[in-house]
């Protein structure tokens, strides 16, 4: 691409599809990847939207390098180097994308923002949190430290710190939950007491503290399964605020009191052992207190 590529729009259409017929050999991804880092002009004006309506006689400039600008993700980035990078996820916003959502997802917005400083760059997933849940989420950005991360996942990560919000106040300050976790056909999680009925979660819990209806928990994972928490904290007869799937009676916050506060594990090229941290939702000890 030219340093300044220009298109004279000739009938009536919209903006990712004039795009793709202009760059026929570039990917979908690609193309949207330079509205994202604002190298799209129409009549001398940026434009970012993809649907955007063009009319004939309109130009159409595309900028081979982004201009400089902040890239605005709209949520924190706790850690960035050259092989992985970690997020303060927000809840309401899936991991990756779905048949029905496929932008506003943390992996998509993740790799606008590292193509956005190097065109080249790739993100890769290695773990996901729920949409409704908020917090800590690591990506890889090559392929050899994705690949060790997922197959030594249980045994370079030391600590999966969670915190929640839970209805009631609990008989048993702190504790631990085993059961062997299923699912039925519509996809809701159940707990079994019988060993090997399923496959085996392991929780621990301890009370931070506790005010009104609610306590708030800090909990840790020992097995990573499907809503484990979640059917966990149902288990106990403390289902999580706000999640009326496993049993909560009211939802206070308006979203699933669940947030990955901590994310401790051993990298696994240089050896290193690191530590990530988020702090506690405000609505969370609002709740509480």
């Amino acid at each position: 691409m030219k340093k300044c590529s220009k298109f004279t729009v000739q009938t009536e259409t919209s903006l990712l599809p004039f795009l793709r017929e202009c760059f026929p050999a570039k990917s979908r991804n690609h193309v949207k990847g330079l509205l994202t880092r604002g190298q799209i002009h129409i009549d001398g004006k940026q434009e970012t939207h993809y649907a955007k309506v063009l009319l004939p006689g309109q130009v159409v400039e595309v900028l081979s390098t982004a201009p400089e600008a902040d890239f605005e993700i709209g949520f924190p980035i706790i850690f960035e180097d050259d092989d992985i990078l970690v997020i303060d996820k927000p809840q309401g916003m899936l991991s990756i994308s779905t048949d029905k959502e496929r932008e506003r997802t943390a992996y998509h917005i993740i790799t606008d923002y590292v193509k956005f400083k190097n065109d080249a760059a790739r993100i890769f997933i290695v773990h996901r949190l729920d949409r409704d849940t908020s917090g800590i989420m690591l990506f890889a950005k090559n392929e050899q430290m994705k690949q060790k991360l997922q197959e030594n996942w249980e045994s370079l990560v030391s600590y999966r710190g969670y915190v929640a919000v839970v209805e009631g106040m609990l008989e048993k300050p702190e504790g631990q939950i085993v059961s062997w976790l299923k699912q039925t056909r519509t996809l809701v999680v159940y707990s079994s007491k019988l060993s090997g009925d399923g496959k085996k979660a392991v929780t621990n819990y301890k009370t931070i503290t506790s005010g009104g209806a609610y306590s708030l928990l800090q909990i840790s994972l020992e097995t990573g399964r499907k809503n484990q928490i979640r059917v966990h904290m149902k288990e106990m007869g403390h289902p999580i605020a706000g999640d009326k799937k496993y049993g909560a009676a009211a939802n206070p916050l308006n979203r699933l009191a669940l947030h990955a506060n901590c994310l401790a594990l051993t990298n696994p090229i240089s050896g290193e052992s690191m530590r990530f941290e988020s702090d506690i939702p405000s609505g969370f000890l609002q709740l509480v207190n």
